[in-house]
Protein backbone atom coordinates (compact mmCIF):
# COMPACT_ATOMS: atom_id res chain seq x y z
CA UNK A 1 0.00 0.00 0.00
CA UNK A 2 1.70 3.03 -1.15
CA UNK A 3 1.47 7.07 0.13
CA UNK A 4 -1.03 7.75 -2.26
CA UNK A 5 -3.63 5.13 -0.60
CA UNK A 6 -2.74 5.71 2.82
CA UNK A 7 -2.90 9.39 2.55
CA UNK A 8 -6.38 9.25 1.08
CA UNK A 9 -7.57 6.44 3.41
CA UNK A 10 -6.64 8.32 6.19
CA UNK A 11 -8.06 11.85 4.95
CA UNK A 12 -11.67 10.23 4.30
CA UNK A 13 -11.65 7.82 7.35
CA UNK A 14 -10.88 10.84 9.52
CA UNK A 15 -13.85 12.91 7.60
CA UNK A 16 -16.40 10.00 8.44
CA UNK A 17 -15.14 9.50 11.78
CA UNK A 18 -16.08 13.35 12.03
CA UNK A 19 -19.56 12.88 11.01
CA UNK A 20 -19.99 9.94 13.36
CA UNK A 21 -19.79 7.56 10.73
CA UNK A 22 -17.68 4.14 11.20
CA UNK A 23 -14.01 4.85 9.90
CA UNK A 24 -14.97 2.31 7.47
CA UNK A 25 -17.60 4.36 5.34
CA UNK A 26 -14.74 6.62 4.36
CA UNK A 27 -12.17 4.07 3.56
CA UNK A 28 -14.93 2.70 0.88
CA UNK A 29 -15.28 6.19 -0.21
CA UNK A 30 -11.42 6.23 -0.49
CA UNK A 31 -11.42 3.06 -3.45
CA UNK A 32 -13.93 5.02 -5.39
CA UNK A 33 -11.89 8.20 -5.40
CA UNK A 34 -8.84 6.77 -5.91
CA UNK A 35 -10.64 4.46 -8.84
CA UNK A 36 -12.27 7.57 -10.34
CA UNK A 37 -8.14 8.99 -10.91
CA UNK A 38 -6.75 5.88 -13.09
CA UNK A 39 -5.03 4.57 -8.80
CA UNK A 40 -4.96 0.66 -8.39
CA UNK A 41 -4.67 -1.35 -5.66
CA UNK A 42 -1.97 -3.69 -7.40
CA UNK A 43 -0.90 -7.48 -5.79
CA UNK A 44 0.12 -5.71 -2.28
CA UNK A 45 -3.04 -4.40 -1.41
CA UNK A 46 -4.60 -7.94 -2.12
CA UNK A 47 -2.44 -9.68 -0.30
CA UNK A 48 -2.67 -7.56 2.89
CA UNK A 49 -6.83 -7.48 2.38
CA UNK A 50 -6.70 -11.52 2.03
CA UNK A 51 -4.72 -11.09 5.10
CA UNK A 52 -7.18 -8.74 7.44
CA UNK A 53 -10.21 -11.10 6.24
CA UNK A 54 -8.64 -14.37 7.39
CA UNK A 55 -7.08 -12.85 10.73
CA UNK A 56 -10.57 -11.46 11.22
CA UNK A 57 -12.29 -14.82 11.00
CA UNK A 58 -9.84 -16.32 13.66
CA UNK A 59 -11.12 -13.48 15.71
CA UNK A 60 -14.46 -14.62 15.31
CA UNK A 61 -13.80 -18.55 16.09
CA UNK A 62 -12.10 -17.58 18.95
CA UNK A 63 -15.07 -16.10 20.05
CA UNK A 64 -17.51 -18.11 18.80
CA UNK A 65 -19.39 -20.99 20.59
CA UNK A 66 -20.11 -24.00 18.39
CA UNK A 67 -23.47 -24.86 20.64
CA UNK A 68 -24.19 -21.45 19.26
CA UNK A 69 -24.44 -22.74 15.51
CA UNK A 70 -26.46 -25.59 16.76
CA UNK A 71 -29.91 -23.06 17.45
CA UNK A 72 -32.43 -23.46 15.20
CA UNK A 73 -32.49 -19.88 15.04
CA UNK A 74 -29.28 -19.84 13.02
CA UNK A 75 -28.62 -23.25 10.94
CA UNK A 76 -32.25 -23.04 10.15
CA UNK A 77 -33.00 -19.32 9.92
CA UNK A 78 -29.60 -18.79 7.74
CA UNK A 79 -30.90 -21.75 5.12
CA UNK A 80 -34.15 -20.48 5.00
CA UNK A 81 -32.98 -16.77 4.31
CA UNK A 82 -30.44 -18.26 1.81
CA UNK A 83 -34.14 -19.78 0.04
CA UNK A 84 -36.07 -17.57 0.54
CA UNK A 85 -33.82 -14.62 -1.32
CA UNK A 86 -32.88 -16.54 -4.31
CA UNK A 87 -36.82 -17.36 -4.19
CA UNK A 88 -37.63 -13.41 -4.45
CA UNK A 89 -34.16 -12.14 -6.37
CA UNK A 90 -33.61 -14.62 -9.16
CA UNK A 91 -37.37 -13.53 -11.00
CA UNK A 92 -36.89 -10.24 -10.02
CA UNK A 93 -33.42 -10.28 -12.36
CA UNK A 94 -34.62 -12.10 -14.78
CA UNK A 95 -37.66 -10.00 -14.95
CA UNK A 96 -35.91 -6.72 -15.06
CA UNK A 97 -33.04 -8.26 -17.64
CA UNK A 98 -35.79 -8.82 -20.01
CA UNK A 99 -37.87 -5.71 -19.61
CA UNK A 100 -34.88 -3.47 -19.98
CA UNK A 101 -32.96 -5.44 -22.36
CA UNK A 102 -29.74 -5.63 -20.98
CA UNK A 103 -27.45 -8.08 -20.32
CA UNK A 104 -29.28 -10.62 -22.91
CA UNK A 105 -29.12 -14.24 -22.31
CA UNK A 106 -29.39 -13.98 -18.28
CA UNK A 107 -30.66 -17.29 -17.84
CA UNK A 108 -31.84 -18.75 -15.09
CA UNK A 109 -29.41 -20.27 -13.83
CA UNK A 110 -26.86 -17.51 -14.03
CA UNK A 111 -30.19 -15.72 -12.00
CA UNK A 112 -29.74 -18.20 -9.47
CA UNK A 113 -26.22 -18.03 -8.98
CA UNK A 114 -26.40 -14.40 -8.81
CA UNK A 115 -28.97 -14.35 -6.05
CA UNK A 116 -27.14 -16.82 -4.17
CA UNK A 117 -24.50 -14.62 -4.68
CA UNK A 118 -26.27 -11.84 -3.11
CA UNK A 119 -27.94 -13.56 -0.43
CA UNK A 120 -24.94 -13.14 1.89
CA UNK A 121 -23.83 -10.40 3.92
CA UNK A 122 -20.96 -8.69 4.81
CA UNK A 123 -18.85 -9.96 7.67
CA UNK A 124 -16.10 -7.56 7.80
CA UNK A 125 -19.19 -4.83 7.96
CA UNK A 126 -21.56 -6.49 10.57
CA UNK A 127 -18.47 -7.08 13.18
CA UNK A 128 -16.61 -3.74 12.47
CA UNK A 129 -20.22 -2.03 13.41
CA UNK A 130 -20.95 -4.74 16.35
CA UNK A 131 -17.11 -3.41 18.04
CA UNK A 132 -17.63 -0.39 17.63
CA UNK A 133 -20.93 -0.43 19.16
CA UNK A 134 -19.61 -2.77 21.79
CA UNK A 135 -22.60 -5.00 20.65
CA UNK A 136 -20.56 -8.57 19.73
CA UNK A 137 -21.74 -9.90 22.98
CA UNK A 138 -25.36 -8.83 22.64
CA UNK A 139 -28.27 -11.21 21.95
CA UNK A 140 -28.42 -9.86 18.22
CA UNK A 141 -24.87 -9.81 18.24
CA UNK A 142 -24.29 -13.20 18.71
CA UNK A 143 -27.28 -14.16 16.55
CA UNK A 144 -25.83 -11.62 13.84
CA UNK A 145 -22.39 -13.61 14.19
CA UNK A 146 -23.98 -17.00 14.37
CA UNK A 147 -25.87 -16.11 10.99
CA UNK A 148 -22.36 -14.91 9.32
CA UNK A 149 -20.75 -17.65 10.07
CA UNK A 150 -23.41 -20.26 8.97
CA UNK A 151 -22.67 -17.77 5.51
CA UNK A 152 -19.43 -18.32 5.29
CA UNK A 153 -19.26 -22.07 5.60
CA UNK A 154 -22.54 -22.08 2.91
CA UNK A 155 -19.67 -19.93 0.96
CA UNK A 156 -16.88 -22.08 1.20
CA UNK A 157 -18.40 -24.97 0.47
CA UNK A 158 -19.81 -23.56 -2.46
CA UNK A 159 -16.24 -21.99 -3.52
CA UNK A 160 -14.61 -26.24 -2.80
CA UNK A 161 -17.38 -27.72 -4.95
CA UNK A 162 -17.43 -25.22 -7.63
CA UNK A 163 -13.71 -25.22 -8.63
CA UNK A 164 -13.37 -28.99 -8.98
CA UNK A 165 -10.89 -29.23 -6.15
CA UNK A 166 -12.16 -31.99 -3.80
CA UNK A 167 -9.80 -32.19 -0.68
CA UNK A 168 -7.05 -34.63 -0.48
CA UNK A 169 -7.10 -37.81 1.81
CA UNK A 170 -4.62 -35.89 3.92
CA UNK A 171 -7.66 -33.07 4.95
CA UNK A 172 -8.89 -35.71 7.59
CA UNK A 173 -5.11 -36.31 8.92
CA UNK A 174 -5.36 -32.89 9.55
CA UNK A 175 -8.28 -32.60 11.23
CA UNK A 176 -7.81 -35.14 12.88
CA UNK A 177 -4.43 -33.91 13.83
CA UNK A 178 -5.36 -30.70 14.89
CA UNK A 179 -8.68 -32.14 17.35
CA UNK A 180 -6.26 -34.43 18.71
CA UNK A 181 -3.40 -32.30 19.30
CA UNK A 182 -5.69 -29.35 20.80
CA UNK A 183 -3.36 -29.42 24.28
CA UNK A 184 -0.40 -29.16 22.55
CA UNK A 185 -1.77 -25.90 20.92
CA UNK A 186 -3.14 -24.26 23.96
CA UNK A 187 0.60 -25.17 25.19
CA UNK A 188 2.10 -22.86 22.43
CA UNK A 189 -0.63 -20.19 23.70
CA UNK A 190 0.37 -20.57 27.44
CA UNK A 191 4.38 -20.25 27.03
CA UNK A 192 3.88 -17.70 25.01
CA UNK A 193 3.94 -14.29 27.62
CA UNK A 194 2.43 -11.43 27.49
CA UNK A 195 4.57 -9.64 24.79
CA UNK A 196 4.85 -9.78 21.33
CA UNK A 197 5.42 -13.27 21.50
CA UNK A 198 1.64 -13.65 21.75
CA UNK A 199 0.91 -11.67 19.00
CA UNK A 200 3.14 -13.75 16.92
CA UNK A 201 1.22 -16.87 18.11
CA UNK A 202 -2.10 -16.03 17.06
CA UNK A 203 -0.68 -15.42 13.82
CA UNK A 204 1.52 -18.25 13.44
CA UNK A 205 -1.44 -20.22 14.77
CA UNK A 206 -4.48 -18.46 12.08
CA UNK A 207 -2.21 -17.99 8.97
CA UNK A 208 0.24 -21.11 9.03
CA UNK A 209 -1.42 -23.67 11.34
CA UNK A 210 -4.26 -23.03 10.10
CA UNK A 211 -5.40 -20.93 6.57
CA UNK A 212 -1.77 -22.31 5.29
CA UNK A 213 -2.54 -26.19 6.42
CA UNK A 214 -5.96 -26.18 5.17
CA UNK A 215 -5.14 -24.73 1.57
CA UNK A 216 -2.10 -27.75 1.40
CA UNK A 217 -4.57 -30.15 1.88
CA UNK A 218 -7.33 -28.82 -0.72
CA UNK A 219 -9.42 -26.59 2.17
CA UNK A 220 -9.49 -23.12 1.78
CA UNK A 221 -7.38 -20.82 3.85
CA UNK A 222 -10.52 -18.67 5.41
CA UNK A 223 -12.35 -21.96 6.93
CA UNK A 224 -8.78 -23.11 8.58
CA UNK A 225 -8.50 -19.44 9.98
CA UNK A 226 -11.94 -20.15 11.41
CA UNK A 227 -11.85 -23.68 12.39
CA UNK A 228 -8.37 -22.97 14.35
CA UNK A 229 -10.36 -19.70 16.05
CA UNK A 230 -12.95 -22.17 17.40
CA UNK A 231 -10.20 -24.79 18.84
CA UNK A 232 -8.17 -22.26 20.77
CA UNK A 233 -11.28 -20.45 21.76
CA UNK A 234 -11.91 -21.97 25.22
CA UNK A 235 -8.15 -21.75 26.37
CA UNK A 236 -7.95 -19.39 29.13
CA UNK A 237 -5.61 -16.76 26.99
CA UNK A 238 -8.30 -17.25 24.20
CA UNK A 239 -9.34 -12.90 24.83
CA UNK A 240 -5.71 -12.13 25.20
CA UNK A 241 -4.84 -13.29 22.35
CA UNK A 242 -8.06 -12.34 20.37
CA UNK A 243 -7.28 -8.53 21.64
CA UNK A 244 -3.26 -8.72 20.70
CA UNK A 245 -4.48 -8.81 17.41
CA UNK A 246 -7.13 -6.31 17.08
CA UNK A 247 -4.85 -3.51 15.83
CA UNK A 248 -3.29 -5.31 13.18
CA UNK A 249 -6.37 -6.92 11.99
CA UNK A 250 -8.03 -3.07 12.09
CA UNK A 251 -5.28 -2.12 9.72
CA UNK A 252 -5.35 -5.06 7.42
CA UNK A 253 -8.90 -4.45 6.68
CA UNK A 254 -8.23 -1.19 5.54
CA UNK A 255 -6.39 -2.48 3.19
CA UNK A 256 -9.60 -4.70 1.90
CA UNK A 257 -12.30 -1.52 2.24
CA UNK A 258 -9.97 0.30 -0.31
CA UNK A 259 -9.90 -3.00 -2.72
CA UNK A 260 -13.41 -2.64 -2.72
CA UNK A 261 -13.57 0.56 -4.38
CA UNK A 262 -10.70 0.01 -6.32
CA UNK A 263 -11.83 -3.64 -7.65
CA UNK A 264 -12.82 -3.14 -11.52
CA UNK A 265 -13.63 0.03 -13.98
CA UNK A 266 -17.29 1.62 -13.60
CA UNK A 267 -19.60 1.57 -16.57
CA UNK A 268 -22.99 2.72 -16.40
CA UNK A 269 -24.27 -0.52 -17.00
CA UNK A 270 -22.69 -1.91 -13.90
CA UNK A 271 -23.69 1.20 -12.36
CA UNK A 272 -27.67 0.91 -13.10
CA UNK A 273 -27.74 -2.11 -12.12
CA UNK A 274 -26.16 -1.91 -8.75
CA UNK A 275 -28.83 0.16 -7.77
CA UNK A 276 -31.45 -2.03 -8.91
CA UNK A 277 -29.45 -4.18 -6.31
CA UNK A 278 -29.89 -1.15 -3.74
CA UNK A 279 -33.82 -1.55 -4.25
CA UNK A 280 -33.66 -5.37 -3.88
CA UNK A 281 -31.40 -4.77 -0.33
CA UNK A 282 -34.75 -3.91 2.09
CA UNK A 283 -35.85 -7.79 1.18
CA UNK A 284 -32.99 -8.62 2.77
CA UNK A 285 -33.59 -7.04 5.83
CA UNK A 286 -37.22 -7.77 6.35
CA UNK A 287 -36.84 -11.54 5.83
CA UNK A 288 -34.02 -11.59 8.84
CA UNK A 289 -36.49 -9.92 10.51
CA UNK A 290 -39.64 -12.13 9.97
CA UNK A 291 -37.56 -15.62 9.60
CA UNK A 292 -36.14 -14.46 13.20
CA UNK A 293 -39.43 -13.23 14.70
CA UNK A 294 -40.54 -17.24 13.76
CA UNK A 295 -38.04 -18.50 15.97
CA UNK A 296 -39.80 -16.84 19.35
CA UNK A 297 -36.72 -13.69 18.59
CA UNK A 298 -37.68 -10.33 20.27
CA UNK A 299 -38.98 -7.96 17.82
CA UNK A 300 -36.07 -5.44 19.38
CA UNK A 301 -33.71 -8.58 18.74
CA UNK A 302 -35.25 -9.36 15.22
CA UNK A 303 -34.60 -5.67 13.93
CA UNK A 304 -31.13 -5.23 15.59
CA UNK A 305 -29.50 -8.06 14.12
CA UNK A 306 -31.94 -7.53 10.65
CA UNK A 307 -30.55 -4.24 9.84
CA UNK A 308 -26.94 -5.52 11.10
CA UNK A 309 -27.37 -8.42 8.37
CA UNK A 310 -28.69 -5.95 5.13
CA UNK A 311 -26.18 -5.52 3.30
CA UNK A 312 -24.06 -7.41 1.05
CA UNK A 313 -21.11 -9.03 1.21
CA UNK A 314 -17.43 -9.82 0.16
CA UNK A 315 -18.01 -13.38 0.46
CA UNK A 316 -20.80 -12.61 -2.24
CA UNK A 317 -18.31 -10.61 -5.18
CA UNK A 318 -15.50 -13.97 -4.07
CA UNK A 319 -18.63 -16.20 -5.54
CA UNK A 320 -19.27 -13.40 -8.65
CA UNK A 321 -15.20 -12.97 -8.97
CA UNK A 322 -15.39 -17.49 -9.15
CA UNK A 323 -18.11 -17.18 -12.21
CA UNK A 324 -16.49 -14.65 -13.88
CA UNK A 325 -13.44 -16.24 -14.52
CA UNK A 326 -15.92 -19.38 -15.37
CA UNK A 327 -17.18 -17.98 -17.56
CA UNK A 328 -20.61 -18.38 -16.04
CA UNK A 329 -21.36 -14.62 -15.74
CA UNK A 330 -20.50 -11.11 -17.46
CA UNK A 331 -17.74 -9.51 -16.19
CA UNK A 332 -20.10 -6.33 -15.45
CA UNK A 333 -21.67 -8.09 -12.64
CA UNK A 334 -18.26 -8.05 -10.67
CA UNK A 335 -18.70 -4.41 -11.48
CA UNK A 336 -22.17 -4.40 -10.63
CA UNK A 337 -21.58 -6.18 -7.15
CA UNK A 338 -18.82 -4.25 -6.03
CA UNK A 339 -20.35 -1.09 -6.22
CA UNK A 340 -24.06 -2.51 -4.40
CA UNK A 341 -21.39 -3.51 -1.98
CA UNK A 342 -20.06 -0.95 -1.14
CA UNK A 343 -23.07 1.54 -1.47
CA UNK A 344 -25.15 -1.04 0.60
CA UNK A 345 -22.71 -0.50 4.03
CA UNK A 346 -22.90 3.25 2.76
CA UNK A 347 -26.45 3.15 3.20
CA UNK A 348 -26.57 0.70 6.02
CA UNK A 349 -23.75 2.10 8.45
CA UNK A 350 -25.84 5.15 9.25
CA UNK A 351 -28.64 3.23 10.08
CA UNK A 352 -27.10 0.32 12.34
CA UNK A 353 -25.32 2.85 14.59
CA UNK A 354 -28.96 4.52 15.24
CA UNK A 355 -30.80 0.90 15.44
CA UNK A 356 -31.94 1.22 18.69
CA UNK A 357 -33.37 4.74 18.35
CA UNK A 358 -35.17 4.02 15.26
CA UNK A 359 -36.77 0.98 17.16
CA UNK A 360 -38.27 2.63 19.86
CA UNK A 361 -41.01 4.53 17.88
CA UNK A 362 -42.19 1.49 16.35
CA UNK A 363 -41.85 -0.91 18.69
CA UNK A 364 -45.40 -1.29 19.71
CA UNK A 365 -46.07 -2.16 15.78
CA UNK A 366 -42.81 -4.37 15.32
CA UNK A 367 -43.98 -6.19 18.86
CA UNK A 368 -47.16 -7.37 16.53
CA UNK A 369 -45.03 -10.28 14.42
CA UNK A 370 -43.72 -11.78 17.32
CA UNK A 371 -44.28 -15.19 17.73
CA UNK A 372 -45.90 -16.94 21.14
CA UNK A 373 -43.32 -18.79 23.35
CA UNK A 374 -39.79 -17.49 24.69
CA UNK A 375 -36.46 -17.94 23.31
CA UNK A 376 -34.09 -19.47 26.52
CA UNK A 377 -31.59 -16.54 26.15
CA UNK A 378 -34.65 -14.12 26.39
CA UNK A 379 -35.81 -15.17 30.36
CA UNK A 380 -38.30 -12.74 32.18
CA UNK A 381 -36.03 -10.46 34.11
CA UNK A 382 -37.03 -11.05 38.42
CA UNK A 383 -35.21 -8.81 40.49
CA UNK A 384 -35.44 -9.71 44.61
CA UNK A 385 -35.56 -5.77 45.72
CA UNK A 386 -32.12 -5.05 44.42
CA UNK A 387 -31.27 -1.07 44.40
CA UNK A 388 -28.07 -1.31 42.60
CA UNK A 389 -27.57 -2.57 39.63
CA UNK A 390 -23.97 -3.01 37.84
CA UNK A 391 -23.79 -4.02 34.33
CA UNK A 392 -20.56 -5.97 33.01
CA UNK A 393 -19.59 -8.52 35.13
CA UNK A 394 -16.00 -8.45 33.98
CA UNK A 395 -12.76 -8.00 36.40
CA UNK A 396 -14.31 -4.11 36.93
CA UNK A 397 -17.50 -5.13 37.65
CA UNK A 398 -16.88 -8.13 39.81
CA UNK A 399 -14.54 -6.09 42.04
CA UNK A 400 -17.62 -3.57 42.10
CA UNK A 401 -19.72 -5.87 43.09
CA UNK A 402 -17.84 -7.48 45.78
CA UNK A 403 -17.50 -4.14 47.26
CA UNK A 404 -20.94 -2.71 47.30
CA UNK A 405 -22.35 -6.16 48.14
CA UNK A 406 -19.79 -5.96 51.61
CA UNK A 407 -21.31 -2.49 52.26
CA UNK A 408 -24.82 -2.83 51.29
CA UNK A 409 -25.81 -6.84 51.31
CA UNK A 410 -28.62 -8.23 49.46
CA UNK A 411 -28.77 -4.61 47.05
CA UNK A 412 -26.65 -5.40 44.52
CA UNK A 413 -27.21 -7.36 41.40
CA UNK A 414 -25.28 -7.61 38.51
CA UNK A 415 -25.82 -8.28 34.82
CA UNK A 416 -23.96 -9.52 32.05
CA UNK A 417 -24.94 -10.40 28.03
CA UNK A 418 -22.75 -13.27 28.16
CA UNK A 419 -24.32 -16.85 28.80
CA UNK A 420 -21.20 -18.86 30.11
CA UNK A 421 -19.85 -15.53 32.01
CA UNK A 422 -23.35 -15.16 33.70
CA UNK A 423 -23.11 -19.44 34.77
CA UNK A 424 -19.59 -18.96 36.00
CA UNK A 425 -20.62 -16.08 38.19
CA UNK A 426 -24.33 -17.67 39.51
CA UNK A 427 -21.97 -21.18 40.28
CA UNK A 428 -19.83 -18.67 42.26
CA UNK A 429 -22.47 -17.47 44.78
CA UNK A 430 -22.96 -14.17 43.17
CA UNK A 431 -26.39 -12.61 42.49
CA UNK A 432 -26.00 -12.40 38.37
CA UNK A 433 -28.34 -12.34 35.60
CA UNK A 434 -28.20 -12.72 31.75
CA UNK A 435 -29.20 -9.13 30.81
CA UNK A 436 -28.37 -6.10 28.17
CA UNK A 437 -27.87 -2.75 29.41
CA UNK A 438 -28.41 -1.15 25.44
CA UNK A 439 -31.73 -3.29 25.45
CA UNK A 440 -35.00 -0.91 25.86
CA UNK A 441 -36.75 -3.68 26.03
CA UNK A 442 -35.21 -4.52 28.97
CA UNK A 443 -35.29 -1.38 30.93
CA UNK A 444 -39.45 -1.68 30.19
CA UNK A 445 -39.69 -5.02 31.87
CA UNK A 446 -37.54 -3.76 34.99
CA UNK A 447 -39.09 -0.59 35.54
CA UNK A 448 -36.07 0.74 36.09
CA UNK A 449 -37.61 4.06 37.93
CA UNK A 450 -39.04 2.02 40.46
CA UNK A 451 -36.72 -0.74 41.17
CA UNK A 452 -33.11 1.01 40.98
CA UNK A 453 -31.28 3.69 42.46
CA UNK A 454 -27.80 3.29 41.02
CA UNK A 455 -26.61 2.03 37.86
CA UNK A 456 -23.00 1.37 37.75
CA UNK A 457 -21.68 0.85 33.47
CA UNK A 458 -18.65 -1.21 33.84
CA UNK A 459 -18.90 -2.79 30.74
CA UNK A 460 -14.96 -3.51 28.74
CA UNK A 461 -16.24 -2.00 25.77
CA UNK A 462 -16.32 2.08 25.62
CA UNK A 463 -19.53 1.61 22.91
CA UNK A 464 -21.55 -0.34 25.07
CA UNK A 465 -21.60 1.80 28.18
CA UNK A 466 -22.17 5.08 25.81
CA UNK A 467 -25.11 3.11 24.12
CA UNK A 468 -26.38 2.05 27.40
CA UNK A 469 -25.81 5.61 29.05
CA UNK A 470 -28.26 6.98 26.37
CA UNK A 471 -30.49 4.65 26.60
CA UNK A 472 -31.69 4.97 30.19
CA UNK A 473 -31.53 8.72 29.14
CA UNK A 474 -33.95 7.81 26.69
CA UNK A 475 -36.00 5.96 29.46
CA UNK A 476 -36.13 8.51 31.65
CA UNK A 477 -33.83 7.48 34.64
CA UNK A 478 -34.16 9.39 37.41
CA UNK A 479 -31.04 7.45 39.59
CA UNK A 480 -27.66 7.88 39.57
CA UNK A 481 -25.51 6.76 36.61
CA UNK A 482 -21.70 5.99 37.06
CA UNK A 483 -19.45 4.83 34.51
CA UNK A 484 -16.23 3.47 33.69
CA UNK A 485 -13.63 4.66 30.79
CA UNK A 486 -9.92 3.43 29.58
CA UNK A 487 -9.02 7.59 28.23
CA UNK A 488 -9.49 10.55 29.16
CA UNK A 489 -11.64 11.49 26.35
CA UNK A 490 -14.00 8.45 26.92
CA UNK A 491 -14.26 9.90 30.37
CA UNK A 492 -15.28 13.12 28.79
CA UNK A 493 -18.15 11.97 26.22
CA UNK A 494 -19.50 9.57 29.23
CA UNK A 495 -19.56 12.85 31.07
CA UNK A 496 -21.40 14.56 28.65
CA UNK A 497 -24.12 12.30 28.59
CA UNK A 498 -25.06 13.86 31.76
CA UNK A 499 -23.64 10.88 34.13
CA UNK A 500 -23.30 11.56 37.46
CA UNK A 501 -19.67 10.52 37.22
CA UNK A 502 -16.98 8.84 35.16
CA UNK A 503 -13.65 7.37 36.19
CA UNK A 504 -10.76 7.09 34.50
CA UNK A 505 -9.69 2.96 35.40
CA UNK A 506 -6.10 3.47 34.75
CA UNK A 507 -5.99 6.67 36.98
CA UNK A 508 -8.10 5.07 39.40
CA UNK A 509 -6.21 1.83 39.42
CA UNK A 510 -3.09 4.24 40.02
CA UNK A 511 -4.46 5.79 43.03
CA UNK A 512 -5.58 2.82 44.60
CA UNK A 513 -2.08 1.27 44.38
CA UNK A 514 -0.72 4.21 45.66
CA UNK A 515 -3.11 4.22 48.68
CA UNK A 516 -2.18 0.43 49.35
CA UNK A 517 1.24 0.78 49.17
CA UNK A 518 1.36 4.01 51.55
CA UNK A 519 -0.89 1.59 54.27
CA UNK A 520 1.15 -1.07 53.86
CA UNK A 521 4.07 0.70 53.98
CA UNK A 522 2.66 2.76 57.71
CA UNK A 523 2.26 -0.51 59.43
CA UNK A 524 6.07 -2.05 58.47
CA UNK A 525 7.52 1.49 59.11
CA UNK A 526 5.56 3.64 60.96
CA UNK A 527 8.51 5.70 62.36
CA UNK A 528 9.51 6.52 58.44
CA UNK A 529 6.29 7.38 57.79
CA UNK A 530 5.83 9.78 61.17
CA UNK A 531 9.23 11.40 59.78
CA UNK A 532 8.04 12.06 56.69
CA UNK A 533 4.82 13.84 56.95
CA UNK A 534 6.41 15.76 59.60
CA UNK A 535 9.32 16.98 57.15
CA UNK A 536 6.52 18.00 54.81
CA UNK A 537 4.31 20.10 57.45
CA UNK A 538 7.37 21.83 58.07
Amino acid sequence: MDAVLLAVAFFFGLLAQQLRLPPLVGFLVSGFVLQAFGQKGGDALGVIAELGVTLMLFSIGVKLRVRTLARPEIWAGTSLHTLVVVGLFAPALVLVAALVGQMAGLSWQTALLLAFALSFSSTVFAVKSLEEAGDMGAMHGRVAIGILIMQDILAVLFLTFSTGKIPSLWAVVLLAGLLLGRKWIGGLIGRSGHGEMITLCGLFLALVLGARGFELVGLKADLGALFIGVLVGSHPRAKELSKSLMGLTDLLLVGFFLQIGLEGALSLQGVLWALFLLLLLPLKGLAFFGLLTRFHLRARTSWMAGITLSTYSEFGLIVMALGVGKGWLPTEWLVAMAVALSLSILLVAPFSRRAEELYDPISGFLKRFETKGQHPDDLPIETKGERIAIFGMGRVGVMAYKNLQSRFPGRVIGFDRDPVAVKLHQEADRNVLLADATDSDFWERVRVNENIDLVVLAMPKHGANVHAAKTLRRHGFEGVVTATGKFDDEVRELRQLGLDTAFNLYNEAGSGFADHVVQVFSQQRPDLTSAWRKAAVE
